[in-house]
């Protein structure tokens, strides 16, 4: 007897193929059952789905199932709902979403090696034991716990930098544990280089067979492993980046996620799924808690934790307060330095440059934040006005010193630095602007006769993604400044949170302004919650907290940002946001979508958004009002890598309109890209909840 057995294999993005497809097979299988099916000339690996198989016209010969890969437990059906859900959320195909989901090596196996790679018997998965004496937990630590305990649903912990977010992850996993054998839980970070040091701990706590790790940075075996652990249950505790959102965990019963404000946490290819929108969403169907937690939450996040009123019935979360930090810690001063009282062409202001050598005197030491590497942003010629314009972008190469390259950070082109000018050939070209490279250098110039207690030459460092592209090269510098063997720190925003230096004690933002009146609607909330989680890293440690400052230096002190940064106050900041949102009609008192087209040029790229849209309105989606589309126009980054982009924006008061405009609209926009007149159409992508405009 054969059955039709429906099956989702990983389609090429935006396929008419959206759904499950019928293979036959000689007897039934469970959903979830991993399977090797031919499609063309390949053989892939496909998920057994829900539902009945589609019955074809008898003229169409089904293939067969090539083989079932046994060897596996099917994939369990809150796996797959939330696939499902993330796949018509995002409007994006199923098995594009369920695929891409797996590790990249299980999708290459057949049965043979699978059972050879299954062979390897991992050790037995012991009891979750402490290896280090847990810290008493603090009064604030212990109400949040007990918080936690005595409800379910989701939860937003809005702890200040210091007062001890992670400990309660901690006692939260531990008590999961202890109260359900087999239980799970996954705890996700926004950036790998978070990873190692929260792994740590959890190991030291629970043991190094309990915890697993799965992010982009491991090998395709690593992540194959962790997955096997995960998915069988012996890994009780999984720690991740975005992509751990779609782990198959059996036992699943709590979700954590850490600086749940973090961009990263927004896939910006393929499916753009937020993942921690995606982990609230997978908590409320499995029914386990699910933890946010922020010193500087998202507005999104904060708007649905906020408390219920007379005229408001409330958000969906439960808001946990930690605002005090551990022990006698304390958030540090921050003073703001007025850049238009200074000389012209000032990079560091005296007063910081004289605040940083008296910490260096004491063996304390110092962050330098700037959003920008490189040693300078452009190379540019006083004689023509040439500029390093990348041939391929609509953007400049940056000026990078210790390799006399120009590198466009976009897409990557990169030549040495010309002798003279490409376009009148002045010998005299020179560097606009600075970058993290060129404070290095002279931070070293202006701080060369500063000594540390010891007598020795100050030292500084430089932490980016240019110093940081070996493997390891990251935590080694990280361990330096760790043991005290660096003075001046100066990075990005990779080292601004999430790191516990305990001799820290003045952080300095260099030139924030370029946020304060961007286009772009989120840009202040990002910049505030940047320089937030950059002067938390000041003052940690109670023998120094008293004297820790943040030293902000700008053009605009009298900035509304800039007060309620002087006071650490967010949630005065927040109601004048969301506010102003309100006012605004956008998120999060509203929802958005973006439909991106790349072509050869810009009139094809806009040509297919318009035609689009047009196709929407004869099909009547936009009769009732509740969803606007506004006109097309250029990305604000038009060209990268030679390609033209454009974009196309729609709003809507209410998700549930939008989420029916788009289902809609997706037939129509296949329909439109077949057309013969928009041949030079690279690819299109839908952007639900989309982070940047």
């Amino acid at each position: 007897m054969t059955f039709l057995i429906p099956v989702l294999v990983q389609t090429p993005a935006h396929s008419t193929v959206a759904s499950a497809l019928s293979y036959r097979f000689d007897r039934r299988l469970a959903p979830g059952t991993l399977v090797r099916v031919p499609l063309g000339s390949r053989e892939l690996l496909g998920i057994v789905w829900e539902g009945d198989a589609r019955v074809p016209d008898e003229s169409v010969d089904l293939k067969s199932i090539a083989a079932v890969l046994d060897g596996l437990a099917p994939l369990a059906a809150p796996w797959r709902a939330l696939v499902a859900f993330a796949a018509r959320y995002y409007q994006r195909a199923a098995g594009e979403v369920a695929l891409a989901a797996l590790p990249p090596q299980l999708r290459g196996l057949d049965t043979r090696q699978l059972e050879r790679r299954l062979s390897r018997k991992p050790a037995a998965a012991e009891a979750p034991t402490s290896t280090t004496a847990a810290p008493e937990p603090t009064p604030e630590q212990a109400q949040a716990l007990r918080d936690l305990a005595a409800a379910d649903g989701t939860f937003l912990l809005f702890g200040s930098t210091g007062s001890g977010k992670t400990e309660v992850y901690l006692r939260a996993v531990a008590a999961l544990l202890e109260a359900r054998p087999g239980a799970q839980a996954l705890v996700m970070v926004p950036e790998i280089n978070l990873t190692p040091q929260l792994e740590a701990r959890f190991r030291a706590r629970f043991g190094e067979s309990a915890v697993v790790s799965l992010h982009s940075g491991m090998t395709n075996p690593q992540r194959l492993k962790s997955w096997l652990a995960a998915h069988s249950g012996q890994a009780r505790i999984v720690l991740g980046t975005r992509m751990a959102v779609f782990a198959s965990m059996p036992g699943l019963g709590l979700i954590v996620v850490d600086e749940e404000h973090d961009p990263s946490y927004k896939q910006q290819e393929g499916a753009r799924y937020s993942a921690r929108d995606l982990a609230v969403w997978r908590g409320r169907n499995e029914g386990v808690r699910v933890i946010l937690g922020s010193a500087t939450p998202s507005l999104e996040s904060w708007h649905l934790a906020r408390p219920a009123t007379a005229d408001d019935p409330g958000g969906r979360y439960l808001r946990l307060d930690m605002p005090n930090r551990v022990g006698a810690g304390s958030l540090p001063r921050v003073r703001l330095v007025n850049m238009e009282q200074q000389q012209r062409g000032t990079v560091f202001a005296p007063a910081l440059l004289e605040a940083m050598r008296e910490r260096i005197a004491r063996g304390e030491q110092s962050l330098v934040l700037l959003n920008r590497r490189g040693y300078a942003p452009v190379l540019a010629c006083g004689d023509c006005d040439w500029k390093s314009e990348c041939p391929h972008c609509s953007a400049f190469r940056v000026f990078h010193k210790v390799d006399r390259t120009l590198r466009c950070h976009h897409c990557g082109f990169t030549e040495r630095v010309p002798r003279a000018c490409p376009s009148c050939g002045n010998l005299d070209i020179a560097p606009v602007g600075r970058g993290t490279e060129r404070l290095e250098e002279l931070l070293a110039e202006r701080l060369a006769d500063t000594l540390r207690p010891d007598g020795t030459p100050v030292r500084i460092a430089r932490i980016d993604a240019d110093t940081t592209r070996l493997r390891g090269a990251l935590e080694s510098q990280l361990a330096q400044v760790h043991a005290g063997d660096v003075d001046v720190l100066v990075g990005t925003q990779m080292v601004a949170k999430g790191h516990d230096f305990r001799r820290m004690t003045l952080v300095a933002a260099i030139n924030p302004d370029g946020a304060l009146f961007s286009s772009d609607f989120r840009a202040p909330e990002r910049l505030f919650a940047l320089l937030m989680q950059a002067g938390g890293r000041a003052g940690r440690d109670a023998a120094h907290g008293e004297a820790s400052e943040m030293w902000v230096q700008t053009f605009h002190p009298t900035h509304p940002l800039f007060a309620n940064l002087r006071k650490h106050d967010y949630p005065g900041f927040a109601a004048t946001q969301i506010e102003e949102r309100r006012s605004a009609g956008l998120p999060p008192c509203a929802a958005q979508a973006l439909v991106r087209a790349e072509a050869r040029s810009q009139d094809i790229a806009q040509q297919f958004l318009r035609a689009a849209r047009q196709a929407a309105v004869e099909a009547g989606l936009e009769a009732d009002g509740a969803v606007v589309a506004f006109d097309a126009v250029p990305m604000s980054l038009q060209r990268v890598a030679d390609v033209e982009r454009a974009q196309m924006l729609l709003e809507s008061q209410g998700r549930p309109a939008l989420q029916r405009y788009l289902a809609a609209w997706q037939p129509l926009l296949h329909a439109v890209r077949a057309r013969p007149e928009h041949k030079g159409l690279i690819r299109w992508a839908i952007d639900v909840d989309p982070l940047s405009i």
